[in-house]
């Protein structure tokens, strides 16, 4: 009797919570919205969120506020949105480093990336790339690979953090390639490149966008991008898949979501608004300028992309033996 007086509460609380989550839903947003970047700022995460999230705001008649929480290779920040209250106003920067890389390689994540999180939309796709300080001994992939070949060990390379995409795709390389370089992990893309133009780490493994402008300055030198094809703004560089490289030649996603069992509602006024905000060339410009491609996806296909990535990254994890020991 006692145990079907339990049960009955239980049930009642959940209806009670699912009305309550409805009529919030019902009345979203009525206050300031958070936008969770699980990284420093300056990086590519950090700058696709505040290019969006002001238009973003504009579309949902509410202030949306970026905030960075750094840590764990995204993993901090990340945990801080799948842990939040599925009411729409705390919401998270999705990348490949905190829904697929990192779990893949990290036993110990505190969350699930495919059943903690309601995706929302892709916002962008971003090419990837190897950088170096100037001072560095190579102007092109070629001379990159014999320096590093002849001097094993010699260098190092920075990473947004431990068990991030720059991590876990710079250790495939040097996989592929038979090479030894030394990581160096930062709370972010944001640190590490800044370490990296001032030389005091050799080379990075970056996103695009942030990185660009250090190259436009020839203050990093480009040596190979991950890209469907050579970029119109680094004609001369090559693709990871031209120098037979293709595991490599993996693009990033930067995309919005929120906490599991966010309301549908919710989820379609967010994608909603971001698909507004993306409609405005000058959005739209800031975004390409960065050398990224609008996506704009619906939550169902963002999904399966988030899916089909953090499959890819535990494959790469499994056939390169890879490990955060």
């Amino acid at each position: 009797m006692q145990r079907r007086s339990l049960n009955i509460v239980s049930l009642a609380a959940l209806a009670l919570a699912s009305f309550s989550l409805s009529a919030i839903a019902q009345t979203y947003p009525h206050k300031v919205i958070k936008l969770q970047v699980p990284f420093a700022p300056g990086g590519t995460t950090d700058i696709v969120a505040r290019v969006i999230s002001d238009p973003l705001g504009k579309a949902l008649g509410q202030v949306v506020v970026v905030e960075n929480k750094a840590g764990g290779g995204g993993v901090v920040g990340a945990n801080e949105t799948a842990k939040a209250v599925p009411d729409g106003y705390s919401l998270g920067m999705a990348t490949v480093s905190t829904t697929a890389a990192n779990p893949a390689i990290n036993p110990k994540i505190p969350y699930n990336p495919l059943t903690d999180f309601t995706p929302i939309i892709n916002i962008a796709a971003t090419p990837n790339i190897i950088a170096v300080h100037p001072s560095f001994p190579a102007r092109n992939y070629k001379e990159f690979i014999a320096e590093l070949k002849k001097h094993p060990g010699k260098y190092s390379y920075a990473s947004s953090g431990t068990g991030g995409i720059g991590h876990l795709q710079t250790e495939l390389f040097k996989n592929l390639t038979r090479t030894f370089i030394t990581h160096i992990p930062y709370r972010g893309a944001g640190p590490a490149l800044n370490d990296t133009v001032a030389g005091q780490v050799q080379i990075i493994f970056d996103n695009l966008p942030s990185a660009l402008p250090f190259i436009q300055q020839k203050r990093l030198i480009p040596i190979v991008v991950a890209a469907p094809n050579r970029l119109a703004v680094l004609p001369d560089v090559p693709t990871f898949k031209e120098v037979g490289l293709e595991p490599v030649n993996r693009m990033a996603y930067y995309g919005i979501l929120g906490p599991k069992a966010l309301p549908k509602e919710v989820v379609d006024k967010v994608n909603a608004g971001v698909r507004k905000a993306l409609e405005d060339p000058a959005v739209r410009k800031r975004i390409e300028d960065t050398g990224s491609l609008i996506v704009g996806n619906t939550p169902e296909q963002f999904t399966a992309q988030i899916k089909a990535e953090f499959e890819v990254y535990k494959k790469v994890v499994s056939d390169s033996k890879l490990s955060l020991e």
